[in-house]
């Protein structure tokens, strides 16, 4: 009989401070979710962390997620049970849900040789679905999915024209359907790290052009003012879409 209270005992007082780590008082519980476009920053040996664009860096201190590769500096769309906050050094520790592979590029020179490769068809990008974070010029667009070749989306330094000395880093976003559409739509998803620009105090922001049905648009981003949408987290299958793109 001794030997079964103590076995309770000890069962006791290893349920116990799990129930008081799901107490709301902590701030976080099992049931909470958080959501974010993060950044993957590879440690070594296929060790790994998150730079989320809201949450800040992420200590994966467990997870459900099974099969993932990182691979450094991949942009993701991540869920997550938020655990502990200011964990050794990281913003937060969380058990890792799910995590979204998102294509992410570099920025390209398009020059007269090569400017047949990128074309420059017509895309569909909603409102705020085009913005800056983490370092990233991040897009959520509408994609006449292929029947087979993949689709090009490209961000460009157009070396072909002049712009005007105004102060701003002009890009040009182009995308190449290849002429091979399904007639099927779903959302496309892409990432493009914009650390190898010559961004310094001068700078006012960045100008990127793009096509649209109606014919050339331009959205401005102001580096003073450059924040994240809240309506981008709205992606509903980035994997597929990206498997989509090149």
């Amino acid at each position: 009989m001794k030997k079964l209270n103590w076995l309770v005992l000890a069962m006791l007082l290893t349920v116990i401070p799990a129930l008081q780590s799901c107490d709301d008082s902590d701030g976080f519980s099992i049931g909470d979710i958080g959501r974010d476009w993060a950044t993957v920053r590879v440690i070594g040996g296929g060790t790994y962390y998150l730079e989320g664009d809201k949450w800040g860096t992420m200590w994966l201190a467990a997870s459900d997620v099974w099969g993932y590769r990182p691979v450094d500096g991949e942009r993701v769309v991540c869920y997550f049970n938020p655990l502990y906050e200011d964990f050794q050094g990281y913003d937060f520790a969380v058990k890792l849900e799910r995590v979204s592979r998102i294509l992410t590029k570099e920025v390209e020179d398009l020059t007269a040789e090569n400017e047949a490769e990128y074309s420059n068809d017509p895309v569909v990008i909603w409102q705020n679905d085009i913005w800056i974070s983490g370092n990233y010029l991040n897009l959520v667009f509408q994609q006449n999915v292929p029947v087979k070749e993949k689709h090009r989306v490209s961000l460009v330094r157009n070396t072909t024209i002049e712009y005007p000395n105004d102060g701003y880093i002009h890009l040009e976003y182009r995308y190449n359907t290849y002429n091979n559409l399904s007639g099927y739509w779903m959302e496309g998803a892409v990432s493009f790290n914009l650390s190898s620009l010559k961004i310094d105090e001068n700078t006012k922001g960045l100008k990127i052009k793009f096509k649209t049905e109606k014919g050339d648009e331009e959205k401005v981003f102001d580096l003073k003012s450059i924040g994240t949408p809240e309506t981008v987290s709205r992606i509903s299958s980035p994997d597929m879409s990206s498997a989509k793109l090149k």
